[in-house]
């Protein structure tokens, strides 16, 4: 996935009421108001005048016209903060044959109703194959060198998506939940069981039901997203 238009470079003031940033426009000086699409802790993020990315929409319809989407760490690599971009990410690699585990179908569709008032990020039809519901959850946490972990706050609307994955493995589709490792430093993936114990209840109930999971690495830089191949998954 390419940024387009190019992102601007800013620091970070804060980060506020969750979807609220203030940042200062390096090349101006400019203080301006972001939209932060991510509705966890930005745990191990949001450090103040860490250098940012943001993305400027010329929409009137827009309350902000600016967008938070990269954070750069201290040891430069840069973070997708956005939770609105994976499911784009991840349908076009699977689109471009770039994940092989997700690889043969012949439809993808995206945001399909399902389970209790829920849509599925991506499905993957084939006459073949057969269906396969996928899940895509954005990885940003890291609290130990080259570890990325899921969640950064409890989320009860992650463990219900896991739990209809494993439903319909119960009715003979495929159903697989996908880890998208938003942050080149991180080499392997686990689920943060110490931040949300019930999510990580409900990951295990899932996967010995029969859904499958998978860690996507990411290389992330201004000009776009793209995915390199996975990573393991430490249970």
């Amino acid at each position: 996935m390419r940024f387009d238009p190019p992102l601007v470079p800013a620091r970070l003031l804060r980060r506020y009421k969750r979807f609220l940033a203030d940042c200062v426009i390096e090349a101006t000086g400019e203080e301006v108001v972001a939209h932060c699409a991510n509705s966890g802790s930005m745990l191990s993020l949001a450090r103040p005048d860490a250098r940012v990315w943001l993305a400027r929409s010329d929409d009137p319809k827009r309350k902000l016209a600016w967008s938070w989407i990269l954070e750069e760490t201290e040891a430069g690599a840069c973070v997708c903060i956005d939770t609105s971009k994976p499911n784009t990410i991840v349908a076009e690699a699977i689109l471009a044959g770039t994940v092989p585990a997700l690889a043969g179908y012949a439809t993808l569709r995206r945001e399909v109703k399902y389970g209790t008032n829920s849509r599925v990020d991506v499905l993957l039809e084939d006459p073949a194959k057969g269906r396969c519901w996928v899940e895509v959850k954005n990885t940003t946490l890291c609290r130990a060198p080259g570890l990325a972990e899921f969640p950064d706050a409890v989320t009860t609307r992650g463990a219900k998506h896991l739990a209809e994955l494993a439903a319909r493995v119960v009715l003979g589709d495929r159903a697989v939940m996908v880890y998208l490792v938003d942050r080149p430093d991180c080499d392997r993936f686990a689920l943060a069981g110490d931040v949300d114990p019930g999510y990580a209840a409900g990951f295990a109930r899932a996967r010995a039901a029969g859904v499958e999971a998978i860690a996507l690495a990411a290389r992330v830089s201004p000009a776009g997203v793209e995915i390199v191949g996975d990573v393991p998954i430490l249970v």
